[in-house]
């Protein structure tokens, strides 16, 4: 009979297989519907996807109404501000990944883990020997993966680097917001994310949400599967996982993303790029290991949504 501990690992690693194999989700839709048709109705299906979560806890917590209503109305605005950020973010991201692999997609997009550590110093947070040794293996990894003997970065490559980069911003953002209702506040970003992609889609794409019909499995992966069930396994999975555990258990979804790559689209890289993946991978472990529990970014194929992990949970990714 499995223990709890191990129960929420399996957990954690489903969730982490699922965030992985979304970034094949992606790629596929990109074939057949823009950025912001894709990130706006995956993004709404979140949205929907949480709500009988949201459900659940509040009976199971014994919320009343007006409760609901008071935690509803201090997450508005905090939601809508990060929501508009993680607009940003995932419109670098699935652009991106029309010109990229799966593979090397999940990789640099993970690279935010690494670069919060950084970015908290500006802020005057401490960070450890461990983690700045991260950091560096990380960037060696970089450098391995995207840079070209020429010295030249491939555009898909560079858009989902900048979209590492708004993550590592959104993630401080939400850290900002740690004591709100973290469900709430995934929610209210969700749906503020999917109406910004909905209402510029309308003015840039060429033909508005056009593709849907053709992209609607990679959409329902990404909404339902991704954030419904990838966050569901978090939350019950975190509730008997140690953090650092939780966390490196976690990080396995860069790799998921490079075997749903091979696997289901026939992706391969050289040699150099998987030595690049390695290292970003040992970079990324070395940055959690060196952050203090509850200061380390959970990654994920979704982006980052609620407070570091524990005592709380978190969503992460793509």
């Amino acid at each position: 009979m499995l223990t709890a501990r191990v129960r929420a690992h399996l957990m954690l690693l489903l969730g982490a297989a699922i965030w992985g194999f979304a970034f094949v989700a992606q790629v596929v839709g990109a074939e057949h519907t823009g950025p912001l048709t894709f990130n706006g109705v995956r993004f709404a299906l979140g949205a929907l996807a949480l709500v009988p979560l949201l459900a659940w806890l509040d009976r199971s917590r014994g919320r009343s109404a007006a409760q609901r209503r008071v935690a509803w109305r201090r997450t508005r605005v905090p939601g809508v501000l990060a929501g508009i950020v993680l607009f940003v973010a995932a419109w670098f991201q699935q652009a991106g990944l029309e010109l990229t692999t799966a593979g090397k997609g999940s990789f640099i997009t993970g690279l935010y883990i690494v670069l919060v550590p950084v970015a908290g110093v500006l802020l005057g947070h401490r960070t450890s020997r461990t983690t700045w040794a991260g950091v560096a293996l990380a960037l060696v990894g970089l450098f391995l993966l995207c840079v070209t003997d020429a010295f030249t970065i491939a555009t898909g490559d560079a858009l989902v680097l900048a979209c590492a980069v708004f993550f590592t911003g959104h993630i401080l953002l939400i850290d900002a917001f740690a004591r709100l209702d973290a469900l709430r506040l995934s929610i209210t970003q969700f749906g503020t994310c999917a109406g910004l992609n909905l209402a510029a889609a309308a003015v840039v794409e060429p033909v508005p949400y056009a593709g849907v019909g053709a992209a609607l499995l990679p959409i329902l992966y990404g909404g339902v599967l991704s954030v419904g069930v990838g966050y569901t396994l978090q939350v019950f999975g975190q509730r008997d996982a140690l953090p650092a555990h939780a966390a490196l258990i976690m990080s396995m979804e860069s790799v998921f993303g490079v075997v749903g790559g091979a696997m289901l689209l026939g992706e391969s890289m050289t040699g150099r790029m998987y030595a690049g993946c390695g290292l970003m991978l040992g970079g990324i472990v070395l940055a959690q290991l060196g952050t203090p529990a509850g200061g380390a970014p959970v990654p994920s194929a979704e982006p980052t949504v609620l407070p570091p992990p524990a005592p709380d949970v978190r969503l992460d990714r793509s």
